[in-house]
């Protein structure tokens, strides 16, 4: 197939610890379902001269094109809290896609069969799970949201078992890499320092070219992921993203969005929501994700204690104030991000009050987190009569005196809070209904949607469905991992 792939796989030139090598699974009766253009034509990759049986071979893993290298990747992991050695258990990454300005891509198959990882599961995937991923990695692109992205879906024409027995499917995800905190808990559970040094240097070449020559590269490398993922997890907040299973597997060491597994929108605003299934407790609750983030840097801090110093003792201190800095640089960024989000320029001591005093209002009356900033910026929301209230008229006026600091206009902080506030997430109970479409053969509602979240920060005429939060309800939204 004349598709333009051009692979360079390093991953699998790495020692034989870090991976196995594998072919994915064939399955019966593969199925393209959706292909997606934009993310391929970034790819410079073509699949127009392609037939739809070959495409479902293609992502399906039934047919590898020349040149792939499949394996599955080793890593370990904290899972809620529980440290556990895994491993792609599903998953099988192709190969290493570079296209023509040097930009490389990890090919992974989700879903392609039983691994020497997969201990007690089967190794596939639902359908309703993978269209999950594809729909909620496109809209986090569009958002601006650093992201792991989805290529393609494909039916395998074979069922998994779960409560029920569900379609199974295969998804071909696209990250910068599938490098994890877990990769380096694995190493470091090994006690293998040799090959931990190999695979700092391998990620600094592949993420952070420009520590290459640092005199401390564990150090630096530390400062940089948490710098990412600082920014990450504010992004997440900025638009009401709950990831739902935060686990050190689940930390991408670029910086990116990876694994959608329980993850859902909030609609009304609420710090403690969770959405996820297992999650209990509230661990990966809404108002804990900078926390847990915390949390995970420190588990990363703890295996690069050997590459800091030589001196045990001075390399805990060293990290521990690394990462004892996050409160900080998060509290100020967040702040930040809240001025942009209400169209704020400068700094003014009562900032912090007044940001906090709206999220205690929208919590206190159950008032949509998306719809409250596209109020603010003027925009026609159905159901608006809740900010008819006195409180929120007192605070409004606070909010417009303090919009006159900083030489600031109309024109310019509607221009800053258009930039950062979207119109359009996707919405739990409409993912929920395209996809129950889908698994019904009509593809027609999650094309639709798949159309709108594309632009999530302009006016769109006839959205009022996709903007309205899902109908009150006494029965709790919930999601489900899919394994």
């Amino acid at each position: 197939m004349t598709i333009g792939w051009h692979f360079d796989n390093t991953y699998s030139k790495l020692p034989n610890v870090f991976l196995s090598e594998i072919s994915p699974i064939p399955v019966k009766s593969p199925n393209l379902v959706i292909l997606n253009d934009n993310l391929s034509k970034e790819l410079e990759l073509n699949f127009s001269t392609s037939n739809k049986e070959d495409l479902s071979k293609l992502f399906s893993g039934n047919l590898l094109p020349r040149d792939s290298k499949a394996i599955a990747q080793a890593y370990a992991g904290h899972q809620f809290g529980h440290f556990t050695m895994l491993g792609d258990g599903r998953a099988t990454l192709m190969g290493e896609h570079l296209t023509k300005d040097n930009r490389r891509f990890d090919i992974q198959f989700k879903g392609s069969g039983k691994t020497p990882f997969s201990r007690n599961g089967d190794g596939r995937a639902a359908l309703g799970p993978m269209l999950r991923e594809y729909i909620i990695s496109e809209a986090m692109h569009a958002l601006r949201i650093p992201t792991t992205r989805s290529l393609a879906v494909v039916k395998t024409g074979e069922n998994v078992l779960r409560e029920t027995p569900l379609p199974g499917a295969i998804l071909t995800r696209v990250a910068s890499s599938h490098l994890r905190v877990g990769t380096f808990q694995y190493i470091t559970a090994r006690k293998d320092e040799e090959n931990l040094k190999t695979l700092v240097n391998y990620t600094i070449d592949r993420h952070y070219p420009d520590i290459k020559d640092s005199k401390n590269k564990a150090l630096d490398l530390l400062k940089k992921l948490m710098e990412r993922q600082i920014k990450l997890v504010i992004n997440w907040m900025r638009v009401g993203f709950i990831h739902g299973v935060m686990n050190t597997d689940n930390m991408a060491v670029s910086g990116e969005t990876i694994d959608y597994g329980p993850c859902a929108f909030m609609d009304a605003y609420d710090p403690q929501t969770v959405f996820s299934s297992i999650d209990q407790l509230g661990r990966y609750a809404y108002f804990n994700q900078p926390s847990i983030t915390k949390w995970n840097l420190a588990r990363f801090a703890e295996c690069l204690i050997p590459l800091i110093d030589e001196n045990k003792d001075k390399a805990i201190k060293t990290a521990t104030e690394t990462i004892n800095r996050f409160e900080k640089i998060y509290e100020i960024k967040w702040l930040n991000m809240m001025r942009d989000k209400l169209g704020l320029f400068g700094e003014d001591s009562k900032d912090q009050v007044l940001i906090l005093d709206l999220l205690t209002w929208m919590h206190q009356n159950k008032t949509d987190y998306t719809n409250t900033f596209c109020f603010l910026m003027n925009e026609k929301i159905e159901n608006d009569e809740i900010y008819n209230n006195e409180d929120f008229h007192i605070w409004r006026q606070r909010w417009l005196d303090r919009l006159k600091l900083n030489n600031n206009t109309p024109e310019k902080y509607f221009k800053l809070m258009r930039s950062v506030n979207p119109s359009i997430i996707p919405r739990n109970h409409k993912v929920e209904e395209v996809l129950e479409a889908a698994n019904n053969n009509n593809l027609k509602p999650m094309k639709n949607l798949l159309n709108i979240l594309e632009k999530p920060y302009e006016n769109q005429n006839k959205i009022f469905e996709y903007q309205s939060p899902a109908p009150i309800s006494n029965e709790k939204y919930q999601t489900f991992c899919g394994t």
